[in-house]
């Protein structure tokens, strides 16, 4: 089922915390902030709307770290129900893809839950103070890729955010599977 997060709350403070990658370091989000931005990208190897986008995402990512703006991923699926999520199927995916950021594993869920991350893709922009400025989505891709010449929202947004240090007033939410909550 097809979940879509809240809507943007302008000024909200990035949480801290500190991630293994499977470059085979961990980072703190301090390591990952850009002079101008930082964006955290709750992502996960299987959702097919990750899948249809992840070229546009690492273009994205690719053309944001050029304006200055720091990005990473962060996957938080439960790998015990979702096996395809799981560490080493992270790396392969970041390898084979050659990732361009940090692809961060949140074993705990503590991060999603700090971020109130609701599905995946779920993009949390930030200005060069850590307040968040975009929350909404890559362009208006589904569970398809949509025609290449879609507006890019999530560049335009973050664009927007390192040259002005603010997000677009109107934004329009990502949507995606939800993230797969450990039972308890």
């Amino acid at each position: 089922m097809a979940v879509s997060p809240p809507v943007c709350d302008f000024g909200w403070r990035a949480p801290a915390f500190r991630l293994p990658a499977t470059d085979g370091r961990s980072y703190y989000l301090a390591d990952i902030a850009g002079p101008r931005g930082t964006l955290v990208m709750f992502i996960c190897n299987h959702c097919p709307y990750v899948i249809a986008v992840l070229d546009r995402i690492l273009r994205d990512a690719r053309d944001l770290g050029d304006l200055g703006i720091g990005v990473a991923a962060i996957c938080s699926n439960d790998p015990a129900s979702h096996p395809q999520d799981g560490f080493g199927e992270m790396a392969d995916l970041a390898a084979r893809h050659r990732f361009p950021f940090p692809y961060l594993h949140d074993a705990g869920q503590s991060v999603a839950r700090a971020y109130g991350a609701a599905c995946t893709p779920d993009f949390f922009g930030f200005d060069a103070g850590m307040g968040l400025q975009y929350r909404g989505r890559l362009d208006a891709s589904r569970k398809k890729a949509g025609p290449d010449d879609l507006r890019r929202d999530l560049y335009e947004a973050m664009k927007q955010v390192a040259e002005t240090g603010r997000g677009p007033s109107d934004q329009i939410p990502s949507m995606g599977c939800s993230i797969k909550w450990k039972s308890k």
